[in-house]
C-alpha cells in the first residue's frame, strides 16, 4: 500500500528491543535495567528469565533497588554487597559472584555483571545488570559414595566443568592486561563486559535514533532505486518482445553483432539488478525498514533469487557459437524463453505502478499488445512449420503468392529433404502475423488472412478464447479495475491533503506537523486504511464478539487474569477493548491526567517519566494504569507515559470494565487477585532523597 511502502522511518528508541534481541540468543541470560539518576537505583525493567530464576513476578521486582536486597540472606557476603554499592555509586563496569535467595528461600549462586548505559549527552542514565546461574559450579564435588553420592564419571564431568569455568574466569580477569597498556583499566573492563554479556556487540545507547543503514545498503525508496526500477521495467518489456521474436524467426545473434552486444548489455544489467537486490532494504511484516544485510540476503534467497538467476543466464552466447539448427543450438534457442521470467520483476513492483490511473492504463495496454505479439510469433511458427512440410495452402504460402515473392525448394547434398528458400521478407511476415492476431483479438477478423490448415485452425480457436477473456477483462472492465486498484490510494492521498491543509490553515509548528504526518502515515501502514468499527458494524452481534475475541487473543492468552473467564465474559470484555497505535515520542498520559483506562502493551516499548526521570520502561506483555476495580475514585497520573517505539496498545475504559466485573462476580474476584499492574500510574516515586543527596554532594565539593 502507499502508506507502507517506505516503511516506518521515524526516530525510535530501540534500546530495549536491542537488549532483548541480544539476550534471546542466550536462553539462560537474565537481566535488569535500573535508573542511575534516582536514589537506590530502582529497577525499571526485568526480563522473563530473571522472573523464572528469582521466583518473583515483574510487579514485585519493579521499583525495588537493583542491589537486589530483597534476595539477600544470611550467607550473602557483606564484602560483595559493599563492592556492588561502590560499583553503582561510581558508575563503573564490574562483575561479581554473589549468593542470593529465591522467593522460596532457595540459595542461588549468580555471576552478576553491571554495565552503565549512557544517553546522547554521555550521561549514565541506566544500569544493565546481567545474571548467570553458576550454582552447579559452587556445589561440593566430594560426596559420600556409600550414601548414594555421585558416580566417578559424574564427578569427573563436574571437575572438568569447574576447571573450564575457573579457566574462563582467570582468562577474563587477565584479558585486560593483554591489551594496550595505554588504554585505561575501566575501558578494558567495559569492553570485556560487552564481549561477555552482549556477544561482542557494542553497548547501545538509550536515545532516540533514526533507522540507520550500512554504507553498502540501498534504501528501497531512494531516488536512485526508483530510476533503476524504471530502467528494469523498460528492459523487461524489451526482453518480453525480443525473446519470442528471436525464437520464432530463428534470429541467431551471430548473424547480427549489434543485437548480440545489446542482449549482452541487457544480461549484464539484469545481473547487476540481482547484486543490488542483495543490498536493498525491504519493509518487514511489522512495517519496519529491514536494513540488516544478513536478513536482506536470506529474504532474497528465499524469494526471487532462483527465478532472477535463471532469467539472466547467457543463452545468446551459447547459441551464437553453435550453427547446428537441429542440435544444441535449437535447444538453447528455445531456452531463451526462460528469460520471460524477468516479468516477475514487474509483478513484485506492480503495487508501485498502480498508484496512478494513467500508469495502470498504460500497463494494461502494454500487456494486451504483448500477448498479441506472443500470439503472432506462434502464428508465424505454425505457418513456417506447415510450409516446411510441403503444405502449399498455408497462410504463409498464400502471403508469398500475394506479395509476388514465392517460395522455392532448394536441394542440398547435406540434407535428405529440400530446403525452403526465398519468400516474403521477415518484416512483411511479422507485420502480417501481428495484423492477424490483432484483428482476431479485437473482432472476428477480416478474412484477408485466414487459417487454412488444421494446425492453424486449432490455434485460431484457442486464440479466440484467450482474446475473448482478455478483451472482456481489460477493455470491458477497465474503469472498474482502475477504481478498485486506486480507491485506497485516492483515499490515502485525500487524507494526507486534508492533514496538510489543516496544518497550513492553523499554522501548526513544523516539528509538531511532522509528528502528525508520521503518525498518520505509520497508522495507515498498520491499518491499511481500514476502519475497524465500520467493518465490525457489518457483522451481527454474535459474529462481532467472535471477531473481537480474535483481535484481542494476545491479551487474553498472555495474562493469567483472564484464564478463569467464561466464554461469555471474554466476549463481553472483547467488545469493549479498543486497539490503538502510537508513534515514537507520543505522550499517552500526562501528569495530573485522569486514569480512566487499563492499557495492555502488545508490541513496542514505553517509558514512564516522573520529574524528568525515567522510573520505568514498559514492554510487550506489561500492564499499566490504575487498580480502579479496588478503588472507586478516579486516580490521577503521577507521571508521563511516552512511547519509545511504534507501539500497539489494547485498552479498556474504566466504566466498561467495572460494568463487566459487576455482572460476572466470580470472574471479578479472580481478576482482582491475578491481575498485577506492572506500573501503577497513580503511585508516585519519591525522588527527594536522591536530589537532597546530590545537593549535599555539590555543597561539599564547593566547600572543599
Amino acid at each position: 500500500m502507499p502508506g507502507g511502502r517506505r516503511g516506518l522511518v521515524a526516530p525510535q528508541n530501540t534500546f530495549l528491543e536491542n537488549i532483548i534481541r541480544r539476550s534471546s540468543s542466550q536462553p539462560d541470560s537474565s537481566f535488569l535495567l535500573a535508573n542511575a539518576q534516582i536514589v537506590d537505583f530502582p529497577i525499571v525493567y526485568c526480563n522473563e528469565s530473571f522472573v523464572k530464576i528469582s521466583g518473583y513476578n515483574r510487579a514485585e521486582v519493579m521499583q525495588k533497588s537493583c542491589r537486589c536486597g530483597f534476595m539477600y540472606g544470611e550467607l550473602t557476603d557483606k564484602e560483595t554487597i559493599a563492592r556492588i554499592e561502590e560499583c553503582l555509586e561510581g558508575q563503573i563496569h564490574d562483575q561479581f559472584e554473589i549468593l542470593l535467595y529465591k522467593k522460596t528461600k532457595t540459595p542461588l549462586w549468580l555471576l552478576l555483571q553491571i554495565a552503565p548505559i549512557k544517553n546522547e549527552r554521555d550521561l549514565v542514565v541506566l544500569f544493565l545488570l546481567t545474571f548467570r546461574d553458576i550454582t552447579a559450579l559452587k556445589q561440593p564435588i566430594e560426596t559420600d559414595d556409600s550414601k548414594g553420592g555421585l558416580s566417578k564419571f559424574a564427578k569427573l564431568a563436574r571437575s572438568v566443568t569447574r576447571s573450564r569455568s575457573v579457566l574462563v574466569s582467570q582468562f577474563s580477569s587477565h584479558l585486560p592486561a593483554l591489551k594496550d597498556p595505554a588504554v585505561p583499566t575501566t575501558t578494558k573492563q567495559s569492553h570485556l563486559g560487552h564481549m561477555i554479556s552482549l556477544s561482542g556487540d557494542v553497548m547501545p545507547q538509550y536515545r532516540q535514533e533514526a533507522p540507520k543503514t550500512p554504507p553498502h545498503i540501498l534504501l528501497h525508496y531512494c531516488a536512485f532505486k526508483a530510476i533503476w526500477d524504471w530502467i528494469i521495467l523498460c528492459l523487461t518489456f524489451y526482453t518480453a518482445i525480443m525473446v519470442p521474436y528471436n525464437v520464432a524467426f530463428k534470429n541467431k545473434t551471430s548473424e547480427d553483432v549489434s543485437l548480440l552486444v545489446v542482449d549482452s548489455i541487457v544480461d549484464v544489467i539484469f545481473f547487476i539488478d540481482i547484486v543490488l537486490n542483495f543490498h536493498t532494504t525491504f519493509v518487514g511484516a511489522g512495517g519496519e525498514v529491514v536494513s540488516d544485510p544478513k536478513v536482506i540476503r536470506m529474504n532474497y534467497l528465499k524469494s526471487w533469487f532462483i527465478i532472477d538467476l535463471l532469467s539472466c543466464l547467457p543463452y545468446d552466447v551459447f547459441n551464437a557459437f553453435d550453427h547446428d539448427e537441429d542440435g544444441i543450438g535449437s535447444l538453447f534457442s528455445a531456452l531463451k524463453v526462460v528469460r520471460l521470467l524477468r516479468l516477475g520483476r514487474v509483478v513484485r513492483k506492480l503495487d508501485r505502478y498502480l498508484e496512478y490511473g494513467a500508469a495502470m492504463l498504460i500497463l494494461l495496454l502494454c500487456f494486451y499488445m504483448l500477448v498479441a505479439h506472443w500470439l503472432a510469433c506462434i502464428w508465424y511458427s505454425i505457418g513456417r512449420s506447415d510450409a516446411d512440410n510441403g503444405v502449399q495452402y498455408s497462410w504463409l504460402w498464400k502471403l508469398a503468392n500475394v506479395t509476388q515473392s514465392p517460395y522455392s525448394y532448394l536441394w542440398t547434398n547435406a540434407s535428405t529433404a529440400p530446403e525452403l528458400v526465398a519468400g516474403p521478407s521477415r518484416r512483411t511476415m511479422y507485420v502480417t502475423a501481428l495484423y492477424f492476431t490483432m484483428t482476431c483479438m479485437t473482432s472476428v477478423g477480416f478474412g484477408n488472412v485466414a487459417a487454412e490448415t488444421d494446425n492453424e485452425k486449432i490455434f485460431t480457436i484457442c486464440m479466440m478464447i484467450i482474446a475473448a477473456l482478455l478483451y472482456a477483462t481489460i477493455f470491458g472492465h477497465v474503469t472498474t479495475i482502475i477504481q478498485q486498484m486506486t480507491s485506497a490510494t485516492a483515499k490515502y492521498h485525500d487524507m494526507l491533503n486534508n492533514v496538510r491543509e489543516f496544518m497550513k490553515l492553523h499554522e501548526v509548528p513544523k516539528a509538531l506537523s511532522e509528528r502528525v504526518m508520521d503518525y498518520v502515515v505509520s497508522t495507515w501502514a498498520m491499518t491499511k486504511g481500514l476502519d475497524t468499527d465500520k467493518v465490525l458494524n457489518y457483522c451481527p452481534k454474535d459474529m462481532k464478539a467472535d471477531i473481537c475475541v480474535h483481535l484481542n487473543r494476545k491479551v487474553f492468552n498472555e495474562h493469567p487474569a483472564f484464564r478463569l473467564a467464561s466464554d461469555g465474559c471474554l466476549r463481553a470484555l472483547a467488545m469493549h477493548f479498543t486497539m490503538s497505535h502510537s508513534a515514537p515520542g507520543d505522550l499517552l498520559y500526562h501528569t495530573g491526567e485522569s486514569i480512566d483506562s487499563l492499557c495492555f502493551i502488545v508490541t513496542g516499548s514505553l517509558e514512564v517519566i516522573q520529574d524528568d526521570e525515567v522510573v520505568a520502561i514498559l514492554g510487550k506483555g506489561d500492564v499499566f494504569g490504575d487498580s480502579f476495580w479496588t478503588n472507586p475514585s478516579i486516580g490521577q497520573s503521577a507521571a508521563n507515559v511516552r512511547a519509545l517505539t511504534y507501539c500497539d496498545l489494547h485498552t479498556i475504559k474504566r466504566d466498561r470494565l467495572l460494568e463487566v466485573l459487576d455482572f460476572y462476580q466470580a470472574f471479578a474476584n479472580s481478576f482482582a487477585r491475578n491481575l498485577i499492574l506492572t506500573y501503577n500510574l497513580s503511585h508516585r516515586v519519591s525522588l527527594l532523597d536522591r536530589k537532597r543527596k546530590m545537593l549535599i554532594a555539590f555543597v561539599r565539593a564547593r566547600l572543599l
